[in-house]
């Protein structure tokens, strides 16, 4: 939604601004980091202050580590927001995927390119041409994840960011 596009923004800009903030970890909710974005905002004018795409970017021109922390499902806009993340923690039953070409729509925010850069192109189309969403396991033997966890993916993401 706008609401956390907006506030997720807020929270990178006030993060890179704050000498003592070392590293960046971004999670979801209730075991669900993102389904994407709310598809019923597509059909009305757009006046957010803050596109997907610039958020990504936002995210990955952060001069400080921002780890992703994937549990449950990690979808569409998500998956983009995770693939600007410099790295990517995932629960071992999360799910990712870029499903919008099952509505006709082509994923907007960038990931058409992040993900081939991180995966490889052979990977990347199957994911991006067919919608299928992939495990954990798939995605760290693509390199789409940086780990999987059995539990605490969140302390997991956070312990990563102290290292890195």
């Amino acid at each position: 939604s706008i609401a956390v596009m907006q506030a997720l923004e807020d929270a990178m800009k006030k993060a890179d601004a704050d000498p003592s903030v070392k590293a960046v970890t971004i999670c979801g909710e209730n075991g669900k980091f993102s389904a994407g974005a709310d598809i019923r905002g597509f059909s009305s004018p757009s006046t957010q202050s803050v596109s997907l795409s610039a958020l990504v970017s936002l995210i990955e021109s952060s001069q400080k580590p921002v780890v992703a922390a994937i549990e449950g499902i990690a979808l569409g806009g998500g998956l983009e927001v995770a693939l600007g993340c410099h790295y990517r923690v995932a629960h071992v039953k999360a799910r990712m995927g870029l499903p919008e070409v099952t509505l006709g729509l082509i994923p907007g925010a960038e990931g058409t390119q992040r993900l081939p850069r991180l995966i490889g192109v052979p990977a990347a189309l199957d994911m991006i041409t067919t919608g299928k969403h992939i495990s954990a396991t798939e995605a760290l033997k693509l390199g789409l994840v940086d780990e999987v966890v059995e539990e605490n993916t969140v302390e997991a993401a956070i312990s990563l960011a102290n290292k890195v």
